[in-house]
């Protein structure tokens, strides 16, 4: 999508601070943190929101899941919890039309979330 922001994070036309990619993903840190540790993990392919998911993207979800929880160990926020987030359209709290797992940890975080 030529005006998708994560799309071009993912090409490398808009810079980030990338903390992890592979063929599939990119992973890199919020510009907005909610928290001390907010890492949004998106997949290079365009997909708007987890609505938008087909039968295809089961092992890309899945890929999304595992990166995310390696962060979770490698930045040391694993051991005492964190929170894996997927927002689905405007009410659902998504601002950028394009899949995006957020990963959020490094203090007691509250629910309800909203």
């Amino acid at each position: 999508m030529a005006n998708c922001i994560f799309c071009k994070i993912a090409s490398g036309e808009t810079p980030a601070n990338v903390l992890y990619e592979d063929d599939a993903i990119l992973a890199f840190a919020d510009i907005n943190p909610q928290s001390p540790e907010h890492i949004l993990v998106i997949p290079r392919k365009h997909v708007e929101n987890a609505a938008a998911l087909s039968a295809e993207d089961v092992n890309l979800v899945g890929s999304m899941v595992a990166a995310a929880n390696k962060l979770a160990e490698d930045r040391g926020i694993a051991a005492d919890g964190y929170r894996l987030v997927f927002n689905v359209g405007r009410h659902g709290g998504q601002a950028v039309d394009h899949l995006h797992l957020h990963l959020l940890g490094g203090r007691q975080l509250g629910w309800p979330p909203g």
